[in-house]
């Protein structure tokens, strides 16, 4: 039996599998921990109370202010049959709600979850990529050279989630373990061969992506970023690289510190570098063009041709060059992939808005100090006259960054206008005085003008107005994101749409 059709437009929910094979709560135990009650089956699994379906498993975690147990009862209501949880969960349980007890939840939620959807990562190959930046862009470089081969192909990410050319638009920025697996089997039935992945340091410290293995794991670049959530940047790097205990081929751009030390602790490597280190991938003769695009050439094993990359900045060579040696390491030819990429866009990465104004304007989702800084330099060549900044920092957040992004943007830009990404549950002020302290804490004769306006439309269209003929506009920060969070509301805010609507009102 053919499975079933994907809807046409954008999938909203958590996707399930159509074909779904019985695991028993016994079986399941196996290794892990033990069965009380009776010995169900299962047919699915999630963390999320409101998202159950009958039949599943109901993993009850323990959280900060509350256990997931206490919304057990409601899990069972919506058809739930058994419940994962903990020596502490299961004593909030009636004694005949059948429980897979373990030790700790989360370290098993990921092959558990695999478990129930029937290892969907080995019907697939799964080419992961971390790193702080990049990754969203090398990915969707990956799937246009996978399209290019006639590979059927899957994308998990920060701007969109794929399953072949059907959009899923469900409410989760980063799936959890049950997410992933299902995602995982639903491509594996839609005929999905090939899945481009992101991998996040939280989803790698979270055991998010346990129970999946990497066909081929590759490394962009480490920089300051998550240290709200990792002691130090050796926790964060040692989170990364643990990435690469998952996989048998490693691909590591070795164009900083943290990528040759990456590099050096494993056996054979294949090294990719832009910067003229001795690597297996290579990339020379890079030229910038006048529309912000690049051509260079890749040296490789026994290929050397002229390729290049649409994506205005010389930083995105990396990123093509990347692409090009994972799609090699999973069989993809480079002259089949070379073009595709070389032509490849995403959504909201170094995106050209175009409604004839005389100036260059660009949207990147540059949030961190050091893509600020690459943003800056790439497009710092294409322009004329003045390159002009809008940026915020945002809420509940690594607040130690806030200044650090101020002063690279002051270093950088010709006039920098400081604005709210997205403020959340802080102060936006407080957040922007952040950003201002460490813009004016640079010489003033070593920085661009520097303005506060705190609503994001009133900044951007303020951006717009300054700019003119051989000048360029980055706004930065918000990419492809569409919506501000302010005090817990989520309020429509595209800043391309924003951007587009600005420049036809000056025009």
């Amino acid at each position: 039996m053919s499975p079933r059709p994907l809807s046409a437009g954008p999938i909203t929910e958590i996707p399930r599998p159509a074909r779904r094979t019985p695991s028993r709560l016994g079986d399941l135990a196996l290794g892990r921990g033990a069965v009380h009650g009776a010995d169900v089956e299962v047919t699915g699994i999630t963390a999320a109370s409101d998202l159950v379906r009958a039949g599943d498993l109901f993993a009850a975690l323990p959280g900060r202010t509350a256990h997931g147990a206490a919304y057990a009862a409601a899990a069972l209501q919506a058809g739930a049959v058994a419940v994962l949880t903990d020596a502490a969960g299961r004593a909030m349980l009636p004694a005949d709600v059948p429980v897979l007890e373990v030790e700790q939840v989360r370290p098993v939620l990921g092959t558990v979850s695999a478990e129930v959807y029937g290892r969907p990562s080995r019907g697939l190959r799964i080419l992961g990529v971390t790193g702080t930046s990049g990754k969203t862009t090398t990915t969707f470089l990956m799937r246009a050279g996978l399209q290019a081969a006639g590979r059927t192909s899957g994308l998990i990410g920060t701007v969109a989630t794929l399953i072949d050319d059907t959009e899923v638009k469900a409410r989760f920025t980063t799936p959890e373990a049950p997410e992933f697996q299902s995602l995982l089997a639903v491509m594996r039935e839609q005929g999905v061969t090939d899945v481009a992945m992101e991998v996040s340091s939280h989803a790698l410290r979270m055991g998010r992506v346990d129970g999946i293995g990497f066909d081929v794991a590759a490394f962009t670049n480490l920089s300051e970023d998550h240290l709200d959530f990792h002691t130090d940047m050796e926790d964060y790097f040692a989170a990364k690289a643990s990435l690469f205990e998952r996989t048998d081929r490693p691909v590591v751009v070795i164009d900083d510190e943290w990528g040759v030390r990456l590099a050096s602790g494993m056996t054979a490597p294949t090294t990719v570098s832009t910067a003229g280190a001795a690597a297996t991938w290579r990339a020379s003769k890079i030229v910038e063009r006048p529309d912000g695009s690049t051509a260079f050439v890749v040296h490789g094993p026994d290929v050397e041709l002229v390729t290049g990359c649409a994506i205005p900045g010389a930083y995105n060579v990396a990123n093509a060059l990347l692409a090009l040696a994972v799609l090699h390491a999973d069989g993809v030819p480079v002259h089949v992939a070379a073009p595709a990429v070389a032509t490849a866009s995403v959504p909201g990465r170094m995106e050209r808005i175009d409604a004839g104004q005389p100036f260059l304007a660009v949207v990147d989702y540059s949030h961190k100090p050091a893509a600020v800084d690459g943003a800056l330099r790439a497009l710092r060549p294409l322009t004329a006259k003045k390159l002009i900044i809008v940026l915020g920092c945002g809420g509940d957040r690594d607040r130690g960054k806030r200044p650090h992004m101020g002063e690279i943007a002051a270093r950088g830009a010709d006039l920098v206008i400081v604005t709210d990404d997205n403020p959340r549950s802080e102060d936006a002020a407080a957040i922007r005085r952040a950003m201002l302290d460490g813009a004016l804490a640079v010489p003033a004769a070593e920085r661009g003008e520097v303005v506060e306006v705190g609503d994001r439309v009133e900044a951007i269209a303020t951006g717009v107005a300054a700019a003119g003929e051989g000048d360029t506009l980055l706004v930065a920060g918000k990419g492809h994101e569409s919506g501000q969070e302010i005090d817990g509301v989520v309020y429509p805010f595209d800043d391309r749409i924003v951007l587009r609507d600005q420049l036809a009102a000056e025009a």
